[in-house]
């Protein structure tokens, strides 16, 4: 384990933890529909929603009653199903592979939708003709879903012998089937013209920019199985946690449980790969934020994974449209960039106390 001591480990602190982990949520999402080029104050943001949930119908053209409920909101909410998804799919995998430095990436999800983008971005063109274009960029998140979908099935049935799938297995191949994805995105790249290229390395940023609510419905599809699945799924990784033969003898169909939970990674992340694109770190780091305040029991862990991931993701969406406003930072940027230093603090301030000199 990374982190030695949970904060809030006992069973009769669960309600307050998941009570504070809500609360940050939503004050998350709040900040989003406050923070932008244009600042708008809590209360006139209340007004709008307020408004909207009174007349129903169209966002209204006017103002910032159309910013807040128009653009903003869609955005925020489809920032919090992204968040849980990919911080979700990050505890499963964690679980799965009884390793805290597992990432949903294993699988080949990303790497997969990655592949797919480029191949509709650089080639699409010459499949449809160059004034098809709409097609093909229309194309491309389900490309992308169809593509990280495909990636980890393939993954998936090279691991599985005789009806037991080995996670060793699944993780070298998933690293190689990582890497010549990544060579041919890489080849890819290099054949595209200017235009392509840029927005190749738009779609590998990772933006929220293009949410809307077709988007945001279609992700909710994609993530309800595993938070109906959630409870089956935390007694299962629990039980994994002691070892496979421990769990069989606890009356656990392992197989059953692991190929479950690669399936519901893929289907959590592809989605979210495909409708906003490549954001790193939030699943690696959501569950490590989590394990440090709650343990690494299953039960607790995945939820608040879950709230964790939509509070990061969305919080950061809000500060990448602030920074620089009017113009916007890909939030996958400001994910990586503050993220990234300080998952290597807590890692640096774990070995120092675990350190016997």
């Amino acid at each position: 384990m990374i982190f030695a001591q949970p904060l809030f480990a006992r069973a009769d602190n669960r309600a307050p933890v998941l009570l504070i982990a809500v609360c940050a949520c939503l004050a998350a999402a709040a900040l989003g529909l406050c923070l932008g080029a244009t600042s708008i104050p809590p209360e006139r943001v209340t007004s709008a929603l307020w408004r909207e949930l009174a007349l129903g119908g169209p966002a209204s053209a006017e103002g910032e009653h159309f910013i807040v409920v128009g653009l903003r909101l869609p955005r925020v909410v489809l920032g919090l199903e992204i968040g849980a998804a990919l911080a979700l799919a990050g505890a499963m995998m964690q679980g799965l592979f009884r390793n805290p430095l597992a990432d949903p990436g294993l699988v080949g999800v990303t790497s997969g939708a990655g592949l797919a983008v480029a191949m509709t971005i650089v080639l699409g063109e010459h499949i449809w003709g160059a004034g098809a274009q709409w097609l093909h960029v229309a194309a491309l998140p389900a490309d992308a879903f169809l593509g990280g979908l495909a990636a980890t099935g393939f993954i998936y049935v090279l691991a599985t012998r005789g009806g037991r799938t080995s996670m060793t297995v699944m993780l070298l191949a998933g690293v190689a089937l990582s890497a010549f994805a990544g060579a041919a995105t890489a080849l890819l790249s290099y054949l595209s013209d200017d235009r392509q290229l840029r927005d190749l390395s738009f779609w590998f940023l990772g933006s929220l920019g293009g949410a809307n609510w077709g988007k945001a419905a279609t992700l909710a599809l994609a993530l309800t199985p595993a938070l109906l699945a959630m409870p089956w799924l935390a007694r299962g990784l629990n039980g994994l946690a002691f070892g496979e033969a421990e769990a069989f003898h606890l009356g656990l169909r392992a197989e059953l449980i692991k190929g479950a939970a690669i399936g519901l990674i893929a289907l959590a992340v592809g989605a979210s790969v495909a409708a906003a694109g490549a954001i790193g770190f939030i699943g690696l780091a959501a569950p490590h934020l989590v394990r440090l305040m709650a343990g690494p029991d299953h039960r607790m862990l995945l939820p608040l994974s879950a709230l964790c991931g939509a509070t990061l993701l969305v919080g950061a969406d809000a500060l990448a449209r602030t920074l620089l406003a009017p113009a916007e930072l890909p939030v996958g940027i400001l994910t990586a960039s503050i993220g990234a230093p300080f998952f290597l603090w807590l890692l640096l301030r774990d070995s120092t106390r675990s350190d016997p000199t």
